[in-house]
């Protein structure tokens, strides 16, 4: 199971925290204070760590080489309510994994964790012997870059609903139009856009991923369209932006409703004209890229709201393409427990566990309000806490994570 160290020093925040991870099938330790973070990060071995600039002698570059002393994979995630942009820029330099802005927002985390863990299977935790910016952490942590060699998840379920998104995905991704894919967290937006990709002409190209939510809106515009050498203080050498790094392929804009108003007048800049400007540049870079873009967020609202530039979503939403909510298609509960039951179970190294008919009836009634994400997560839960067969009454003690 995923280890994760909270270190805050707020009690109220600690307690919150550990218990949404736990929710999502963490296991969770906490400290209340660096020196009691220190002594756990010799003795657990945690796969991130949520670490509080709010805690009592909060030290982040001391912890970051603690862990690397005792040769220790667990990358930073710093939390915060400092707003400056020189701390976000310094902490990175220290070697934090991601800065995160106090109130919390837990979607961000969630994501930033799945990222950490993703970086944490491939590299050791190294901390920087020069300051070399702040831009190949913000790559590492903001997008996901696949060839079409990597194999996408499954699209599982045959109720009217999904056989219906299946066929729209199939008649969108032979052309080239731009696709907004709308619908609640945890209805598998992302698989929608991998699959559009990997059907089209683009598909040997690269698939570029972006979460715009997840990054500093002051860093943005430097993350879509690059940078030249010396355009901020950290711009120590010039950088390809996600744009250029997609070029014959697709971008993929996750929560673009969450895109501050003038990165949005920049992309819809490059999406009339197939050309962006590098920030510092002076010159302008043809690129041919295919916009995919995914929002939880109703934009017409957040267009009354002037939140969102009404031009912008004309351009983006060619083709929109809706995904229900699992409460719209529940008749595919059964097939996505089954699948879970055995890639979980396969996970966890252990025999494909049963559930017995009435367990699968309860889950079929569930309100599901976290969607496909928030299913997976509980028949984990299952597979952990029940025997060999799953029945209603753990359905009753585990599925809501009593």
């Amino acid at each position: 199971m995923i280890k994760v160290l909270v270190v805050e020093g707020e009690r109220s925040i600690r307690n919150t925290l550990k218990e949404r991870l736990e929710y999502e099938s963490y296991k969770v330790d906490v400290a209340d204070t660096t020196d009691s973070a220190f002594s756990k990060c010799i003795t657990g071995d945690y796969d991130v760590i949520l670490y509080s600039l709010q805690t009592p002698g909060a030290d982040v570059l001391g912890c970051i080489k603690k862990l690397k002393n005792n040769h220790l994979r667990a990358p930073i995630i710093v939390m915060s309510t400092v707003k400056s942009v020189d701390t976000v820029v310094e902490v990175m330099k220290m070697g934090a994994f991601d800065f995160i802005q106090k109130p919390i927002d837990l979607n961000k985390l969630l994501y930033s964790i799945h990222n950490a863990l993703d970086a944490g299977k491939k590299e050791i935790l190294e901390i920087p012997d020069k300051i070399v910016g702040v831009e190949p952490v913000l790559q590492k942590i903001t997008s996901k870059q696949r060839s079409s060699g990597i194999q996408t998840a499954e699209m599982i379920g045959k109720s009217a609903e999904m056989t219906r998104l299946k066929k729209i995905i199939d008649k969108v991704a032979t052309s080239d139009a731009r696709v907004l894919i709308m619908g609640p967290n945890g209805t598998g937006k992302e698989l929608v856009a991998h699959w559009i990709h990997n059907k089209s002409n683009r598909s040997k190209a690269p698939f570029v991923e972006v979460n715009c939510a997840a990054i500093p809106s002051e860093l943005i515009e430097s993350e879509l369209f690059g940078h030249e050498k010396g355009a901020f203080t950290s711009a120590v050498r010039s950088r390809r932006g996600k744009f250029e790094q997609a070029d014959g392929g697709t971008l993929f804009l996750d929560e673009i409703g969450d895109m501050s108003l003038a990165a949005q007048a920049k992309v819809l800049r490059s999406l009339q004209e197939n050309r962006i400007t590098r920030v510092g540049g002076d010159g302008d870079i043809t690129v041919d890229v295919r916009i995919i873009a995914a929002t939880n967020k109703n934009l017409r609202e957040e267009i009354a709201k002037h939140n969102f530039r009404e031009d912008l979503y004309h351009r983006l939403s060619v083709i929109v393409i809706p995904v229900p909510p699992l409460k719209d298609r529940k008749d595919d509960i059964p097939l996505l427990v089954d699948y879970f039951l055995k890639l979980v179970c396969k996970e966890y190294n252990v025999p494909v566990k049963q559930i017995d008919k009435k367990a699968l009836d309860m889950l079929m009634h569930m309100e599901w309000t976290g969607n496909i994400r928030e299913l997976r997560n509980v028949v984990e839960r299952l597979v952990i806490m029940s025997e060999d067969n799953i029945t209603a009454e753990d359905v009753e003690m585990y599925a809501v994570g009593v």
